[in-house]
């Protein structure tokens, strides 16, 4: 069995590769070649463990996540975890991997903007007072494009009226974006967070601008606040809600200038498993 490290993903990973598992991720999802049972998610105390498992025809992933928002006091990350990779046909362990490294790999595939476009400057902006200095280091490292600037911003409006693209990546419960329909007008948005109903990003004059919502799989419109509580509201339609597979596959790729587009990720298990399985496929040629 193989264990992969944190330091050892970061070593041999490769941008486009894992774009690339991406897309086939949305291929097989498009193919009903898996199955993905809804994720579980135990708590107690403000603590979580979440349990994502999936089956596709090659191979068995399960990524096991804890959350603990207090990490945050202490200094630590609030996500941690494991992603475990077994053989279809046995169920023997094939391998064992840091489960931040693949969190993070697939999630930022998923928007994979730095990696796909000529961005030249990255604007952060974030809620609290932390010191975000080390932070922004290691995005600067990240991004590993010497041309690229990195800047903080001390309003949440600074960040939206300069970018084109825009990641909400929080737990927040209330909308993190200005409800101003003109400052949020042509922006291509990217919602990571809101991974549980109480929680939302976006707010209402994104819904007033965009004519779809793409999302990952229909699980989405009850797990995730950013659609569950606008379409009890009234605000949105479930007849606007498309899936981007459906999008990825038509070949409809094509974005008028000035168009606002709106792309809500809550993830799923089958991004990681396809992510593992790259990643176990590299280990083992090492």
């Amino acid at each position: 069995m193989i264990v992969l490290s944190k330091e050892q993903i970061e070593e041999m990973v490769d941008p486009d590769q894992m774009m690339d598992q991406i897309e086939e991720a949305y291929r097989i999802y498009g193919s009903g070649e898996f199955y993905m049972p809804p994720r579980p998610t135990v708590e107690h105390e403000n603590k979580q463990l979440m349990y994502m498992p999936c089956y596709t025809k090659d191979i068995i992933g399960t990524k096991i996540l804890s959350i603990f928002p207090e990490n945050s006091k202490l200094g630590l990350p609030s996500i941690d975890g494991i992603v475990l990779l077994n053989d279809y046909t046995t169920g023997a362990p094939l391998a064992v991997m840091d489960g931040q490294s693949v969190t993070a790999w697939r999630t930022g595939a998923v928007g994979g903007a730095c990696a796909a476009r000529d961005i030249h400057t990255v604007y952060v902006f974030n809620h609290s007072d932390r010191d975000l200095t080390d932070y922004l280091e290691r995005l600067k490292k990240a991004i590993d494009k010497e041309d690229v600037k990195v800047v903080q911003c001390k309003a949440v409006e600074e960040l939206v009226r300069n970018s084109d693209i825009i990641c909400t990546t929080t737990p927040s419960t209330t909308p993190v974006l200005p409800d101003d329909k003109e400052l949020l007008r042509g922006k291509c948005i990217i919602a990571i967070g809101s991974y549980m109903p109480e929680m939302r990003e976006i707010p209402d004059a994104v819904l007033d601008l965009v004519d779809n919502v793409y999302i990952e799989l229909p699980y989405a419109c009850e797990e995730s606040g950013d659609l569950s509580q606008p379409l009890a509201s009234g605000k949105l339609t479930k007849d606007r809600i498309k899936l981007m597979h459906e999008y990825l596959i038509s070949g409809e790729k094509e974005i008028k200038e000035g168009q606002t587009t709106y792309f809500k990720s809550v993830g799923m298990g089958l991004f990681d498993v396809c992510i593992a399985q790259k990643l176990y496929e590299v280990a083992k040629e090492k």
